[in-house]
């Protein structure tokens, strides 16, 4: 499997040292990942970030690239970047279907009664900001976000909370999903 890492970054003289040297090549220096691949980090709750990198280093999460990258790290280091990333200013997103996002806007806003699927806005909130149990959402890469729904109903990913996510997810069709990411890309 090829491994693609987005463009170079600036470094911004602010930086912690272990953001400058392993984490901006794929999420930005601010955490405002260009690649659609590398999730945004900016403004992402300090204890969802922490915990994320903690379950990589278990083994409870995977990914090739964080996997690799990781380990570089000491265990204060996961506590100085989630900080540093948690206070970042969060870049809007972009739709780039409008027809899509307003079919996942009821998604995210009202849910799906007829097969059981909660509204997003319940535990993400109705902005998308997400609270200290449930991650922030808005603006995050259609693509990344797409890809993480999936792997909680595929069950690759098993990270979540009381199953809730995986619970969510596994009554979302495909379509579904596709609609929900592109609409919170634009929140």
């Amino acid at each position: 499997m090829a491994i693609a890492f987005a463009a170079p970054v600036a470094i911004a003289a602010d930086a912690p040292e272990v953001v400058q040297t392993v984490c901006s090549a794929c999420h930005g220096v601010d955490g405002n990942s260009v690649a659609p691949t590398f999730p945004k980090l900016a403004g992402l709750q300090a204890a969802y970030l922490e915990k994320q990198m903690r379950e990589f280093l278990s083994g409870k999460r995977k990914n090739e690239i964080m996997d690799a990258s990781l380990p570089a790290l000491k265990s204060a280091d996961l506590t100085v970047v989630a900080a540093y990333y948690a206070e970042q200013k969060p870049a809007g997103g972009t739709v780039s279907d409008e027809k899509l996002a307003a079919a996942g806007k009821v998604l995210f806003d009202d849910g799906n009664t007829t097969s059981g699927v909660p509204a997003c806005s319940g535990c993400h909130l109705p902005t998308g900001a997400g609270n200290e149990r449930y991650p922030r959402l808005a603006g995050q890469h259609a693509t990344y976000t797409a890809a993480q729904i999936q792997a909680f109903k595929a069950g690759t990913r098993t990270n979540d909370k009381a199953r809730v996510m995986r619970a969510v997810a596994a009554r979302l069709t495909d379509e579904e999903i596709a609609a929900v990411a592109e609409y919170i890309a634009g929140l």
